[in-house]
């Protein structure tokens, strides 16, 4: 089954630029005017373009990550045959064989992440929290440039991208003097150090939904790195910890339920830990060890829907860790009691026993 996280080779928790940037370089690399004739180059940039188109959606992405391709053909999406936007992409790429001004009009990416620890508790009712954002901003004293002077790069000549190829297959591509920034530096700006950008700082009141997992993204529009064309998106990639009581499968729970051997045995109602306080369930006479005992809607929620899943109470028989002599007496004379069960299980075991001897025979 097709990955498209794999087919660009970026992780799940991967941002739209880190998207766009593995898309552009195998894009390039399997761009059918620099593979003529090569099917297997021809069918890789389709699925590179199908990956694209729905990755770089926030709302296909979003179905995608939970249904897989499936969920999103259920919606009625298809792959769409129209490369239209791909090669406007590569006009960007490739400069449409001529130059751009400002190539790199900042030195960081606009969008960025930040990893958010949760305890259990806050993941599973929601939690509102104010975090500082730390983010990165052209530098006022320079725009940017890194320099306090500097001088037109000679090899591109200010452009900061340069042309290579010879005949039909013609590539724009950075400048390797300067680097794509069209000038080089003579004397580095005092106040950035030369790295174009100062670093702020801001406070952050987020309000996280109920039931958030490990990987999860949340997007915070306009909170990102701070450019010439305004501020990029902050993506928080939540790592919640684990409980002590519950274990978690999705937005369904598993508790662990201890039963003493007795109760079990003769049947019982005990009191459970939820999420909305205790809930007394029944233990049916002659319960046997692992049972599953399943309570509807008291899991997690879901945070796009507000679905609630189930919680599982898994059924652990414990015994004695000592008895008295009056115990175990009681114990032994109920033992006697079950003389004839104990003898029909025997008896299947040891005919059990006389089948395996025989093929050592045979």
């Amino acid at each position: 089954m097709l990955d498209y996280y794999e087919i660009l080779g970026v992780s799940r928790t991967a941002t739209k630029v880190e998207i766009k940037k593995a898309y552009r370089k195998l894009a390039m690399k399997y761009h059918p005017d620099r593979n003529p004739g090569d099917k297997e180059a021809e069918e890789k940039f389709k699925l590179i373009n199908e990956a694209y188109q729905v990755l770089s959606d926030d709302e296909k992405r979003a179905i995608y990550d939970k249904f897989g391709k499936e969920g999103l053909e259920g919606r009625g999406y298809r792959p769409s045959g129209d490369f239209s936007d791909i090669f406007d992409m590569f006009n960007d790429i490739f400069g449409g064989f001529g130059f751009e001004e400002n190539y790199n009009d900042t030195p960081y990416d606009l969008d960025k992440a930040v990893e958010i620890t949760l305890e259990f508790e806050e993941a599973a009712y929601g939690v509102s929290k104010t975090i500082k954002n730390q983010y990165l901003s052209l530098c006022p004293k320079c725009n940017g440039t890194g320099a306090k002077t500097k001088e037109t790069c000679p090899t591109c000549k200010g452009h900061g991208r340069i042309i290579v190829g010879n005949g039909f297959i013609k590539m724009s591509q950075p400048c390797p003097n300067c680097e794509g920034k069209g000038y080089i530096i003579k004397e580095k700006c005092d106040e950035c150090h030369g790295r174009g950008y100062i670093l702020k700082e801001e406070e952050l009141h987020i309000d996280i939904p109920a039931g958030v997992d490990s990987g999860m993204r949340m997007r915070i529009p306009g909170k990102g790195n701070e450019g010439k064309r305004g501020r990029g998106d902050l993506y928080l990639v939540f790592k919640v910890k684990p409980s002590k009581i519950f274990k978690r499968k999705g937005n369904n729970l598993i508790v662990e339920i201890p039963v003493f051997f007795t109760s079990a045995i003769l049947g019982d109602k005990i009191k459970i830990p939820t999420l909305e306080g205790e809930k007394e369930i029944e233990i049916k006479p002659n319960t046997k060890d692992k049972t599953q005992i399943m309570l509807k809607g008291l899991g997690l929620p879901d945070p796009n829907t507000g679905y609630k899943g189930d919680l599982y109470a898994i059924i652990n028989i414990v015994y004695p860790k000592k008895m008295t002599n009056e115990q175990k007496e009681l114990l032994e004379k109920l033992h006697e009691s079950f003389t004839g069960e104990i003898k029909e299980h025997k008896s299947i075991l040891e005919e059990a026993i006389d089948k395996v001897k025989s093929w050592f025979k045979n």
